[in-house]
């Protein structure tokens, strides 16, 4: 037997979630990775591009709301890997998943804000969606994980529609 090596295959998993509600829910996952990359490419465009009276404020808030999301896309790609599925990770992926339109050129900075309203908010659905699903199978982390997400989108998307009020 020397020179020969011994295939070995991982375990099957059995967290007490079943493979089709674990397929579910890493789609639904993988539809969130999806909006908060687009989500993270938008905002961090912003920050380099915004211009105008309110600049300072805005790239310095996009800096943290970008900085937030890169931070996310690992939890949410992780958790989907926990469930026993790939993540993905193309633009292809990312743009035939997304429910976040992308921008073209490069908008004024009150356009940006509302851009980012509806990115959020877009993101946030796109969560809250998966909750029943994740409910059903029982999966907690997963829930847990939505919640932390919805948390944040909704926070963000209030702090950036208070922007817009005269």
């Amino acid at each position: 037997m020397k020179g020969k090596t011994k295939k070995t295959t991982a375990p099957a998993i059995d967290i007490g979630i079943s493979e089709r509600d674990r397929a579910r829910i890493a789609e639904g996952l993988s539809k969130l990775l999806a909006d908060s990359f687009s989500l993270y490419l938008m905002t961090h465009n912003f920050h380099w591009n915004v211009t105008g009276p309110m600049f300072n404020t805005l790239h310095q808030m996009f800096m943290e709301q970008y900085t937030e999301q890169w931070n996310a896309l690992d939890l949410i790609a992780e958790r989907i890997r926990a469930l026993g599925h790939a993540a993905p990770g193309s633009f292809q992926d990312y743009q035939r998943l997304t429910s976040i339109a992308p921008v073209e050129g490069v908008p004024k900075a009150m356009d940006m804000v509302r851009l980012l309203v509806a990115a959020q908010e877009a993101t946030a659905r796109t969560a809250r969606a998966l909750i029943p699903v994740a409910e059903a199978a029982n999966d907690q982390p997963t829930l847990d994980l939505i919640t932390q997400r919805l948390d944040v989108h909704e926070k963000t998307a209030w702090m950036l529609r208070s922007l817009l009020e005269e």
